[in-house]
């Protein structure tokens, strides 16, 4: 990447949508811009777990101002992320239609774990280089990130469903703040956070890091109070508490430091906090500067480069994991791989190679189910990658290789798939494909195959060298089958000589 390049995250979080631009410069991001908004979507989600028109008009307005900002940016220099809202909302995909459509930009709703390793980077690449082990808390609008790392490595990540939000709506929802609400939001807190005991215990970190919402803002009331700057300390949680006592209401709440946004939800956040420092045994943490959207813009960078891309060291656990056949793996990946070329010959160098990094992990995996069973092991794979633990993707990009795994063989109507979306469908195909001439295990004679796309016609075409056919019986038998499954979805796959 050119030093100078402008990158852009939007963080669509729980209580607040943030937008970081930062420019590149010698392998650091520093600040241009930063916007911020309040959209509180996390109380926005009713008893459904849908999220209601007004929350998300809230969201779409927001957007469309961070897209008027965002105009002229290519896609490689943005990426946009939703958390835990999103991840509960059963109707997102309508929010996420409309919201991507205002900012301009695809939105990748990410899970818990990811939104973990995302908050670590930011905060790691924004503290000093260290060997300290540390752990890092993130208390955001409806969950709570627990990390454990050292160094850029993340190393433990978990995130829990508990949140300042959350905690407010349920404990302090007409905003009255009291002794027995407070004990009872804490307990809560402790009871959902307790898996955590065994893992975060005092002895695996030398230092807690806060990171952005609540522990910022807590840090920001105590420091306006004469407490150390950048410092929350179990004395301070202690002395907040007792000044949202005598306030007795949110409303009546008058500290220096506080913003207005934070009012809200400030009671919420402060239990949660308090839940954590008492189970987990902490003294005192470090209000650090990095935050999701800053792991997002160094994960950008990553992704650029397919050495780095945390994404392929995933896929290459994935496979190690589920012994994959490696030869077969790689075998299938070269054919698959080299036919989508054939396929995008003319096209914009960066789609192409991107789609091909995407197709050779579809081919690294495809086989990911056999250790299952080997009957329907394409079902297994599609089903482990739908549910697995895979740092790096987000929830939509992992299931579109979900798809392609288990679209890899087999008839097509069991594919809940947009063929619509001509990238997808010649991913498939290819894999498809390559699965088919590499079926004996073993490298095939490619010679003279040739393979082209009548897009408007949505057709693909598969040329052969005359003696092709005879020579490969088997193959040419397979490639057969493989006109009829077409037949059953709307473009048409043909085989010519």
């Amino acid at each position: 990447m050119q030093n100078g390049t402008l990158l852009a995250a939007v963080d669509l979080g729980s209580n607040s949508f943030r937008l970081e631009i930062g420019r590149f410069d010698h392998g650091q991001i520093h600040r241009t811009e930063y916007l911020k908004e309040t959209v509180r979507q996390g109380n926005g989600l009713d008893a459904e777990r849908n999220l209601t028109p007004e929350a998300m008009q809230r969201g779409w307005d927001c957007l469309a101002r961070f897209g008027e900002r965002l105009a002229g940016f290519r896609r490689t220099q943005v990426r946009a992320v939703a958390t835990q809202t999103l991840r509960e909302a059963r109707n997102r995909d309508l929010f996420l239609a409309r919201a991507s459509e205002a900012l301009g930009f695809p939105i990748d709703v990410i899970s818990g774990r990811e939104e973990a390793r995302l908050i670590y980077q930011g905060v790691a690449h924004l503290l000093p280089q260290s060997d300290e082990r540390r752990l890092v808390v993130d208390i955001g609008g409806r969950s709570t990130e627990l990390i454990l790392g050292q160094g850029l490595d993340a190393r433990v990540m978990e995130s829990y469903r508990v949140g300042s939000v959350a905690w407010s709506m349920k404990y302090f929802a007409e905003g009255q703040f009291t002794v027995q609400a407070f004990q009872m939001a804490e307990i809560a807190a402790k009871a959902l956070l307790d898996e955590a005991l065994s893992v975060y215990r005092p002895e695996a970190w030398d230092v807690a890091y806060g990171s952005s919402g609540t522990i910022g803002a807590v840090g920001d009331v105590l420091a306006g109070a004469g407490w150390p700057a950048h410092t929350v300390s179990r004395e301070g949680l202690d002395w907040l508490l007792d000044q949202l006592l005598a306030a007795g209401s949110a409303s009546r709440v008058k500290l220096d430091g506080l913003k207005e946004d934070r009012r809200a939800v400030i009671g919420g956040g402060l239990s949660v906090l308090r839940a954590v420092f008492d189970l987990l045994a902490v003294n005192e943490m470090q209000a650090a500067q990095g935050a999701l959207r800053h792991g997002v813009l160094y994960d950008l960078l990553d992704r650029e480069q397919g050495n780095t891309d945390v994404r392929s060291a995933t896929v290459q656990r994935l496979a190690s994991k589920f012994e994959v056949d490696a030869a077969q793996a790689q075998r299938v990946g070269k054919v698959a791989t080299g036919l989508l070329r054939q396929l995008h010959a003319g096209a914009p160098a960066a789609e192409t190679e991107r789609a091909q990094r995407k197709l050779q992990w579809a081919a690294q995996l495809h086989e990911i189910g056999s250790l299952i069973s080997h009957s329907d092991y394409h079902k297994h794979g599609a089903y482990i990658l739908d549910n697995a633990d895979a740092p790096g993707f987000a929830l939509p990009e992992l299931h579109r290789l979900s798809l392609l795994v288990l679209g890899h063989r087999g008839k097509l109507r069991k594919l809940d798939a947009d063929y619509s979306d001509r990238m997808f469908v010649q991913q498939l195909i290819c894999l498809r494909l390559a699965v088919i001439l590499c079926h004996a295990r073993r490298d095939p004679d490619l010679k003279g195959l040739q393979i082209e796309c009548d897009a408007p016609q949505r057709s693909i075409t598969l040329r052969c060298r005359t003696d092709w056919a005879a020579s490969y019986p088997q193959s040419a038998h397979l490639l057969r089958e493989e006109m009829l499954a077409w037949q059953k979805t709307p473009w048409q796959f043909i085989v010519a000589p």
